[in-house]
């Protein structure tokens, strides 16, 4: 098996130690190839994600990176792309005419019923707050818009895989404890999953959360129904530390071949192929 990882963020967004830092850990540990996904640019004001003004120097430095690490590792230059509606996703032209080896399509904002976008990829208590305040306490309704928008961001296209595919279930469960046991929460996310290998879409299986809280993303309970669904998997971290690049990766590969898979995906040499494990 090849160490890889493609979700990673720098301080271009929220991450907390410089881009080469990033490479020389993953060069120490084995990595094969390493692709680092700053929090796109977005319409509104956010601290976490990139600014516009910044993409020019993200892309110099990591054509410069590339140069510099030749032969040792193989780096890609991707990023983590919201979602908001037709208006700004992976297929503008904004986003099109970037550079970029790879995207990720991400939901990390929805709108509430009023139509005002608000992130919730916070920590429980953020979300539980958001939750009361700005979705007059309908976790049904922002777990359902949450899944509607997942949906249409699918639909639109225009990228390599989706980004932790069910994130919202470790918020969700903690504003309402075993949520994701009842049947309307099965019923959305087995039609968002069935729609998802209908599309041929490839997903990706988060390992961020999976040491501190024992979640994985998409849900450990969905990687059966996932291989039935022959459904591709590429597993990364989400680092915004080094020393969290390959965190919860032993679990999750784990947890990947008792489910029947019997490989993952990889970037090589610029394509998407079968990395055995």
């Amino acid at each position: 098996m090849n160490l890889t990882n493609y979700h990673s963020h720098s301080p271009y967004c929220d991450g907390r130690c410089n881009i080469e830092e990033f490479i020389v850990t993953a060069i120490f540990w084995g990595f094969t190839s390493y692709g680092v996904s700053p929090h796109s640019p977005i319409p509104y004001t956010s601290s976490c994600n990139m600014l516009h003004e910044r993409v020019e120097e993200y892309i110099s430095e990591m054509n410069l990176l590339k140069q510099k690490y030749e032969g040792k590792i193989e780096l890609y230059t991707g990023m983590e792309i919201d979602f908001f509606g037709e208006e700004w996703n992976t297929t503008i032209e904004y986003f099109r005419n970037m550079p970029l080896d790879y995207r990720i399509a991400s939901v990390h904002f929805i709108p509430n019923q009023q139509g005002e976008y608000f992130d919730i990829d916070g920590n429980a208590q953020k979300f539980i707050k958001l939750v009361d305040t700005h979705f007059g306490g309908d976790i049904r309704y922002v777990v359902e818009t949450y899944f509607e928008n997942m949906i249409k961001m699918i639909e639109i296209g225009g990228y390599d895989f989706i980004g932790h595919p069910d994130k919202i279930s470790m918020n969700a469960s903690a504003y309402t404890p075993h949520i994701t046991d009842s049947t309307w929460y099965k019923d959305i996310v087995h039609d968002y999953f069935k729609f998802i290998a209908k599309k041929g879409v490839m997903l990706e299986v988060n390992t961020k959360a999976y040491t501190p809280h024992s979640y994985l993303f998409p849900n450990v309970q969905h990687l059966k129904y996932l291989k039935k669904l022959n459904i591709p998997l590429v597993v990364n971290s989400d680092a915004h530390i080094p020393s969290l690049m390959k965190s919860g990766y032993k679990e999750a590969y784990t947890l990947l071949k008792e489910a029947g898979y019997k490989n993952t995906m990889q970037l090589s040499s610029g394509k998407w192929v079968e990395n055995p494990f």
